[in-house]
């Protein structure tokens, strides 16, 4: 390790110590050095024993900084790798960090649009609107249109620090894979999606792409909005986009006062992830309360605001065709079809024994549907069932993991909204007729609407592709005839060269006898026939 490697290190391991989050550390051979050596650390005791340790991890991420804490948000939406009562208090980890500097902010700006803020844009605010862990935005105005909107740039000098962070994570996370007892957690893995998640956040190209193509999906809906991307302004550290006023959805007191209607609003959230995963197979994977709004204007028809698309989740057809079956056989508990949707489906080996598979679903589900299903968790029977394929080995999805943890933000911001909120009976007709457009009559008037515009353009040259087939069909025929006869006669060919070859062989040891005989003229006579045969018979194999 570098100088600076080693004392960025320092600084993470008193931070974790002054925590106390070496309890996390498991009872092995392999910790005992280190765990012993931790407690002859007098100065860096644990400063904070009045708190839970979930809430100390939380406490101790957050001291640590941006990419601390985006690791954080991304570790609680792993549930089926961490117990709850963690969990649940990485989710608290919001993505309200200190902003940095608005004039070194103005000056990124600057850099990225090639010139002076003032050039394009008038009332720019050097303090910032909002600030997180990867970015902060400043608000302004267009100055041909006068458009209020916001620019979001991203923090400077962040890279190196990611970098030397993740690299140091990688360190640790092969440090504590060798731990048989932490090995399951997966640490390599979960240190390279973390990678992934936050250098794709890294490019705001990515995000006002996706930003684009989701507003475009919902254009002219009621469900959601959201905002406009000015991608004339935006490049790869900068994105500029309309700038919206809402009410934040956590904000229940405002909403309420606001006269909105709760119970719609809820039932719009459900419907709309379930249009994003099934209809467009494109949806919005970051919808936490700091990333969804409520448009203020009238509260009897209520609208949901999206943004940061900054992480998105896409499914293919058969993801989508066997996660909507496995919803609706759970809808009608039929485990034993659950059960062999993940076989057919791939997500567990094809030779797993679907009645033991179906028996341990049975089990974990049971007890859930003694409830009302009012009071059920959808998202929490997708994570127990995630939970039970894996003990089949089940390889993590990571499409699904994304989309389990998408569900679980919609479902919470749901209740939150109306508690009544029966997402099962919201969601049940949806799928079921989602499931007639897929398997139905629908499906193949569909398929045909989808190819006409492609067979329209191929019909003209319908007769020429005919034309051609044919005359394709009659070549490969003629070729067809040629290599079978001359298949026919390099057989005929082999045989007659073997047959030479086999008289040849007779007269050379008829030879042998007759010399041994002393009858030498005819030893002579039939030595010089089977050399004669031989002869013939190279001569022939040789002949194309």
């Amino acid at each position: 390790m570098t100088p600076t490697e080693l004392r960025r290190l320092y600084r993470i391991i008193k931070c974790l110590l002054n925590y106390g989050i070496d309890e996390l550390s498991p009872d092995h051979k392999l910790t005992r050095l280190p765990n012993l050596a931790r407690k002859s650390l007098f100065w860096l005791n644990n400063k904070h024993k009045d708190k839970v340790l979930g809430e100390r991890l939380r406490l101790a991420l957050q001291e640590l900084g941006p990419v601390w804490i985006k690791f954080g948000q991304m570790m609680s939406t792993r549930r089926d790798l961490f117990p709850p009562h963690i969990a649940d208090e990485l989710a608290l980890l919001q993505d309200q960090v200190a902003p940095f500097d608005g004039v070194l902010a103005k000056q990124q700006m600057e850099e990225a649009l090639g010139g002076a803020i003032e050039t394009w844009f008038d009332d720019f605010d050097i303090e910032p609107l909002a600030s997180a862990s990867i970015a902060q935005v400043h608000t302004a105005r267009v100055k041909q249109t006068g458009q209020e909107i916001v620019l979001k740039v991203i923090r400077p000098d962040i890279r190196p620090v990611i970098d030397a962070d993740i690299k140091l994570m990688y360190r640790l996370a092969k440090m504590v894979a060798k731990i048989p007892e932490a090995a399951r957690l997966k640490p390599v893995e979960v240190v390279r999606e973390y990678e992934k998640t936050l250098l794709d956040e890294l490019d705001l190209r990515r995000e006002a792409a996706n930003a684009i193509q989701l507003r475009r999906n919902f254009e002219g809906s009621e469900e959601l909005y959201v905002p406009e991307v000015l991608p004339d302004f935006s490049s790869e550290t900068l994105m500029v986009s309309e700038r919206i006023y809402g009410i934040q959805v956590s904000d229940i007191e405002t909403l309420q006062s606001n006269g909105t209607n709760m119970k719609l609003l809820a039932e719009r959230g459900v419907s709309v992830f379930f249009t994003q995963v099934f209809r467009d197979s494109f949806f919005h994977a970051d919808m936490h309360p700091g990333n969804v709004f409520v448009k203020p204007e009238h509260p009897e028809n209520p609208m949901w605001i999206g943004l940061d698309c900054g992480i998105v989740g896409t499914l293919n057809t058969e993801d989508k065709r066997y996660l909507a079956e496995n919803f609706l056989a759970f809808f009608n508990r039929d485990y034993q079809q659950v059960a062999q949707l993940h076989v057919d489906s791939g997500w567990v080996p094809a030779d797993t024994n679907v009645q033991e598979f179906e028996f341990a679903i049975r089990m974990v589900c049971e007890p859930i549907f003694a409830k009302p299903l009012c009071e059920i968790s959808f998202g929490h029977v997708l994570l127990n069932l995630f939970n039970t394929a894996r003990r089949f080995n089940m390889e993590v999805q990571p499409q699904l993991v994304l989309l389990q943890k998408t569900l679980l933000y919609i479902e919470g911001l749901g209740r939150q909204l109306y508690p009544q909120l029966d997402l099962w009976d919201t969601a049940k007709p949806f799928l079921e007729q989602w499931m007639k457009q897929q398997l139905g009559p629908q499906a193949v008037i569909n398929a045909v609407k989808e190819k006409a515009p492609f067979w329209a353009e191929r019909l003209p040259e319908f007769p020429e592709l005919v034309y051609d087939n044919l005359t394709q069909m009659k070549r490969f025929s003629g070729n067809v005839e040629r290599f079978y006869s001359n298949y026919h006669q390099t057989k005929q060919r082999h045989a007659k060269g073997q047959f030479l070859f086999g008289v040849g062989a007779t007269l050379i040891v008829c030879s042998s006898i007759l010399f041994i005989g002393n009858f030498e003229s005819l030893a002579y006579i039939s030595a010089g026939g089977g050399s004669v045969c031989w002869l013939s018979s190279w001569l022939t194999y040789r002949k194309r």
